[in-house]
């Protein structure tokens, strides 16, 4: 998930930024974590991070202050889900390549179905979050089995237990996950399959390397 938000999006891309915002602050928590007993690391590491300017010191500011705004409801069942399905698919394939796949996921009108709309709000997408957690290329969310899917696809069915609100709301919920091979060409810029052809980078990277050149 991170080296294709880091390393394949525009510099200046909002869900680039949000990375950097995460691991910065990841960064911060643990090495304020780990200060009281390892006090030499943690001021070294404190005094080399690039954009603290002008730093008074891992022990002069402070024990860990983190955000109330880093606790966002049903995100994090959101993740959980989306990982239990990951499981699913990348069981399904036996070690192969997930990005030479794309990723149905059909799960019925309800909880589940509304949380993973947060992580992907279009059908199809192959840069949503739910296609970075799922590791394809490319992957689709519906409400139903798609009328063309053949009678001898593999479907992979599972369950996730939904918890929020400290058990308040509770939901069981089923899902099925259908993997079938990719049919579009290897982008050379980000290595996902969906490019048109494997010499011509994908859409997306098309346009990150247009928004580049305008910008020098």
């Amino acid at each position: 998930l991170l080296p294709c938000r880091l390393y394949c999006e525009e510099a200046k891309d909002p869900k680039r930024r949000s990375c950097q915002t995460v691991l910065a602050e990841a960064l911060d928590i643990v090495v304020r974590s780990f200060a009281p007993i390892l006090p030499h690391l943690a001021e070294e590491v404190f005094q080399y991070i690039p954009y603290k300017k002008d730093s008074e010191g891992v022990f002069r500011t402070g024990w860990i202050n983190a955000s109330s705004a880093w606790k966002k409801p049903g995100m994090e069942e959101a993740i959980e889900g989306a990982c239990a399905m990951r499981d699913s698919f990348l069981g399904s394939i036996s070690g192969k390549n997930s990005l030479e796949y794309e990723v149905i996921i059909v799960i019925e009108p309800g909880l589940l179905f509304e949380l993973m709309e947060a992580l992907q709000a279009e059908e199809t997408s192959s840069v949503s979050q739910l296609n970075e957690i799922m590791m394809a290329s490319q992957t689709t969310l519906l409400s139903e089995l798609p009328k063309e899917t053949p009678s001898d696809a593999n479907i992979i069915k599972g369950t996730f237990l939904i918890n929020l609100e400290g058990g308040d709301i509770c939901e069981q919920s089923s899902y099925k996950v259908i993997a079938r091979p990719i049919a579009k060409a290897k982008c050379p810029r980000c290595r996902r399959y969906t490019a048109e052809s494997s010499s011509t980078p994908c859409p997306r990277c098309l346009q990150v390397l247009a928004a580049g050149k305008g910008s020098t």
